[in-house]
């Protein structure tokens, strides 16, 4: 877990955003202990009061816990962060979503391959976990509140993914890509996701990587990957204008002959 300095400027909510994204994306999970608070100070360069604020935000939306005693501290509790709490979400043009499409296209197959290669029991024991966790909230029945439950699910699983390549690279970049796409699809006019066909989709790629398939991978990938392209471009009337390596173009629209 790496907490960055905040600037001057509104450095109370960079804190909130910064724990907040942290959580979303998986890289705190439930049980977590945080650094201390005087740690936690000095790694953002925020004086004391003004992080007990943020914590204390944290705390009330039932995100973290602060426990006393000496084995006390500050945990997560949950990963249900209200998007709201998302303060650096900013409308991305239209060229911006573009280039976080193609990033996608480009990376997160070849991460689905090394995560076939180098997963470990645990690692696809973590990925079904977030599976698990979508069909209860689907068979529970899906609210606003549940419908962003459930995409904070679906982005642990990406996460997990890249966590199953063992490379701390990987992993970084995985952040970064998941949280440009968390904002490209909320700018993108899409019907609502199909819990089941994430939930399939999800489950279909994990027993590809089990398997270690490297043809399923490419084909349960693309089917992944495509939808939220053809979501954009049908929301915004454009196709992925920048002509694509031929090893991009996506497999059942390339020419075979």
């Amino acid at each position: 877990m790496e907490i960055r300095p905040v600037t001057a400027a509104r450095a109370f909510e960079q804190v909130v955003d910064q724990i907040a994204n942290m959580i979303r994306l998986g890289e705190l999970e439930v049980g977590d202990r945080m650094p201390s608070e005087r740690e936690l100070a000095a790694a953002v360069g925020l004086s004391r009061p003004s992080l007990r604020e943020a914590i204390s935000l944290l705390v009330d939306v039932g995100v973290l816990e602060v426990r006393r005693g000496s084995a006390g501290g500050i945990f997560v509790v949950s990963t249900d962060v209200p998007r709201e709490l998302m303060r650096s979400r900013v409308a991305m043009k239209i060229d911006e979503i573009r280039g976080v499409l193609e990033a996608r296209r480009l990376f997160e197959p070849r991460v689905a391959h090394l995560a076939a290669a180098y997963a470990r029991a645990e690692d696809l024991e973590r990925m079904q976990a977030t599976i698990d966790a979508q069909k209860r909230m689907l068979e529970d029945g899906l609210d606003e509140d549940g419908q962003d439950r459930f995409h904070v699910q679906d982005g642990h699983f990406h996460m997990r993914m890249a966590a199953a390549t063992h490379n701390s690279t990987i992993v970084a970049l995985m952040q970064v890509l998941m949280a440009r796409l968390d904002f490209a699809q909320e700018s993108v006019q899409q019907q609502p996701e199909n819990p089941a066909w994430v939930i399939d989709i999800h489950q279909r790629t994990l027993a590809a990587i089990r398997k270690a398939n490297h043809d399923e991978i490419d084909v349960v990938m693309e089917e992944h990957i495509r939808g939220l392209e053809i979501a954009w471009e049908r929301s915004t009337d454009n196709s992925l204008v920048r002509p694509l390596p031929s090893f991009m173009i996506p497999l059942d629209e390339r020419d075979h002959g």
